[in-house]
C-alpha cells in the first residue's frame, strides 16, 4: 500500500465534524480550495502538493483521478448567482488525469470528463469529453486517444 501524501490526506480530511475547518485552512496554506461539499473518489493523486487548485462545490471525482498544480473546476458564469447558474455539476471518471494550469469550466448542465482521459497543461476544457481521449488547447479539442499513445509506444518499443 502506497503512503498518502500529507495534501491528499488533508482533501479526505475536509469533512471531519471536530477538524473540519483547521483541515480547510490548513489545505488554503497550500494554495488549495476542496470544498466539503465535493466529492473525492478514492486514490485521489496530488502532485506538487496541489499549489494553486481550485475545486466547485458540485465537483465529483471518481476514482484514481490525478491533478497536477494550478487545476481550476468550476462554472463558466462566475458573475451569475450560483443558485441562477445553469451550471450543475462537473464530473470526472475514474483514471482522469488533469495536468497543471488546466481549466475546467461547466456552462451548463453536467460536464463529464470520460474515464482515462487526460487534459493537457493549460488546456481550457468547456465541454463533456469521451473515455480514454486526450485534450489540450484554449479553447481544449480533442487532440488524440489514450489507448493509441500505448499501443504506439509498445510497438515502437518492440521494434
Amino acid at each position: 500500500m502506497s503512503a498518502m501524501s500529507l495534501v491528499t490526506s488533508l482533501i479526505y480530511r475536509r469533512r471531519s465534524r471536530l477538524f473540519g475547518r483547521l483541515v480547510q485552512e490548513a489545505l488554503a496554506l497550500y494554495g488549495m480550495e476542496v470544498p466539503a461539499a465535493a466529492e473525492i473518489g478514492p486514490g485521489l493523486v496530488v502532485f506538487h502538493r496541489g499549489f494553486g487548485t481550485v475545486l466547485h462545490p458540485y465537483t465529483t471525482l471518481g476514482a484514481n483521478v490525478t491533478l497536477y498544480n494550478g487545476v481550476t473546476i468550476g462554472r463558466a458564469d462566475p458573475w451569475v448567482p450560483q443558485e441562477s447558474s445553469a451550471m450543475r455539476r462537473v464530473v470526472l471518471e475514474d483514471g482522469v488525469t488533469v495536468c497543471a494550469g488546466a481549466k475546467i469550466v461547466c456552462k451548463s448542465g453536467v460536464l463529464t470528463v470520460g474515464a482515462d482521459t487526460v487534459v493537457g497543461a493549460n488546456a481550457v476544457l468547456t465541454r463533456s469529453t469521451g473515455p480514454g481521449e486526450i485534450w489540450a488547447g484554449v479553447p481544449a479539442r480533442k487532440v488524440g486517444e489514450r489507448n493509441r499513445v500505448h499501443e504506439q509506444g509498445r510497438a515502437a518499443a518492440v521494434n
